[in-house]
């Protein structure tokens, strides 16, 4: 395991966890608070443990690597550290944050020559952990193993104590550890916190390494490589942002402490994937006002790359500040080009044609209206043959598409969508189902599917984790033990009454 950020970037001064205003320092070294025995290896991804971290998947059998993935025993040349950061929170400067409840173990480079960071999430307390016991529980474990690139989820029969909804009924839950990776764990936040605090010097050590590192088509003598810096992760912040529209994801709080500097989604905490089409979708019960709904988030990536260029400031010429300016002003093009994009390929257009807009602005309207499932109507567009369409009559497994077609324009709509399909030279039905079966998920994390699989775990069942861990490896695939479970059918009634918190 490298050790590549403790030898390159300034480390905490004060040794230990004792929780303190930190300065001059990018991590804090801190060791991981091992859980209670016994522990259950509840999950392992097969996929990251092969093809990520060239494990051999025997490995799993050793009690060793139980311990390992636990935060009870280090790997080998791992230094721990905890990371320093600041950031916004629902729109407000919130201060010094920091992994109140994770360590960085290091960094794993693979046989492809990929390096990946590898992180402990609920390993006990840091420098950062402000009032928190840095323990995490197992229903916020179970829904952060099957949406992020993590390899492992140990459960303990340690109690951790919650309050899940903030209204004073605390409850004895039971204490877990992923093992997440991500290619980085930077974030807007990690800069914004050197600018706040004036550690100018420290800012630019941080981001030349970020730039070194994670950039490396950016020059590092380039004069404007600041300036390249940001239009590359504004870039890539407002495809991701699409990307996110493009699935129905709200990401739940969307604070600059949770917006990555590579532009990954991580941080998962109260997401939710849309079911009934509502730009007012908010999945995060602390989020009283939705400053987060899905709807909002476009708006709030701009926000937070606004709070980004505030962080870079101190290190751009006037010049370089106004070519900023100019950058930040072209994002909402970005955005609406990239979405655009996204929903003609759901809908399996090919080309661009004037009216593109207005059908899928159309289609969105009937869904909205009629409350049609967002991830299964599409689908189902994409697995329909269009002479069923133009019918209108639909077989009972094609409910989303029934449920929409109770609006009185729905053959408006779909006149417009023929029309639209018929001007695509050489096309056929079977290669426009294939085109739009590639980008439309049969199978994304609903609420109810990740409950499920919680309130068993919760009873040391963990097959549905299992289960749905594989399914969600090949989301655009039919897969026979998915279907048998319900997971592309209509959510069931008590899905409706859930309700996720910030609480983890």
């Amino acid at each position: 395991m490298s050790r590549v950020k403790a030898d390159a970037l300034p480390l905490d001064e004060v040794d230990g966890n004792v929780i303190h205003t930190v300065k001059r320092s990018v991590f804090s070294e801190s060791q991981p608070s091992p859980l209670k025995e016994p522990l259950t290896l509840a999950a392992v991804s097969q996929d990251v443990l092969r093809n990520i971290l060239d494990l051999n998947e025997s490995v799993i059998q050793n009690e060793e690597f139980v311990r390992c993935v636990s935060g009870g025993k280090l790997f080998p040349g791992s230094v721990p550290l905890a990371h320093r950061y600041g950031g916004h929170q629902f729109g407000y400067w919130a201060g010094q944050l920091g992994d109140g409840r994770a360590h960085l173990l290091g960094e794993y480079t693979n046989r492809k020559g990929e390096r990946w960071e590898v992180q402990l999430k609920g390993s006990g307390k840091t420098p950062y952990s402000r009032s928190g016991d840095g323990r995490a529980v197992i229903r916020s474990s179970v829904r952060e193993f099957l949406r992020s690139e993590a390899l492992s989820l140990v459960v303990s029969e340690e109690p951790v104590w919650r309050d899940p909804f903030y209204n004073g009924s605390v409850i004895k839950e039971r204490g877990a550890v992923v093992l997440r990776l991500a290619k980085s764990w930077f974030r807007i936040g990690s800069l914004e916190i050197l600018t706040r605090t004036g550690e100018l010097d420290v800012l630019r050590t941080l981001l030349d390494f970020v730039i070194k590192e994670h950039f490396k088509s950016i020059g590092t003598n380039d004069p404007e490589k600041y300036v390249v810096f940001f239009s590359r992760v504004l870039n890539e912040t407002a495809h991701l942002i699409a990307h996110w529209m493009s699935v129905g994801f709200a990401h739940g709080v969307c604070n600059t402490d949770n917006f990555s500097l590579l532009s990954i989604t991580f941080d998962y905490g109260p997401f939710g994937f849309m079911e009934s089409y509502d730009p007012n979708f908010v999945p995060n019960t602390s989020d009283d006002e939705g400053r987060y709904s899905i709807g909002a988030q476009a708006n709030v990536g701009l926000f937070n790359l606004q709070k980004l260029l505030e962080a870079l400031k101190p290190l751009l010429t006037s010049d370089q500040l106004s070519q900023s300016q100019q950058i930040l002003r072209e994002y909402p093009q970005i955005y609406h080009q990239r979405f655009h994009e996204l929903f003609k390929a759901k809908l399996g257009f090919l080309g661009n044609e004037e009216k593109d807009s207005y059908v899928i602005a159309f289609l969105l309207k009937l869904m909205e209206d009629t409350g049609a499932d967002f991830t299964m109507t599409f689908r189902q567009l994409s697995e329909v043959t269009l002479s069923r369409l133009q019918k209108g009559s639909f077989a009972p497994s094609l409910w989303a598409l029934s449920d929409l077609s109770s609006h009185k324009h729905f053959r408006d709509w779909v006149q417009l969508y023929l029309q639209r399909l018929s001007r695509i030279m050489s096309d056929s039905d079977e290669e426009r189902q294939h085109r739009m079966q590639g980008v439309n998920p049969r199978y994304v994390l609903r609420n109810w599917m990740a409950e499920s699989a919680i309130r068993k775990a919760e009873k040391n069942d963990y097959s549905e984790v299992t289960l749905l861990q594989k399914t969600l490896m090949e989301p655009f695939m039919e897969q026979e033990e998915a279907e048998r479970a319900g997971y592309a059918s209509k959510p069931p009634s008590w899905a409706q009454q859930l309700r996720v918190s910030c609480s983890s």
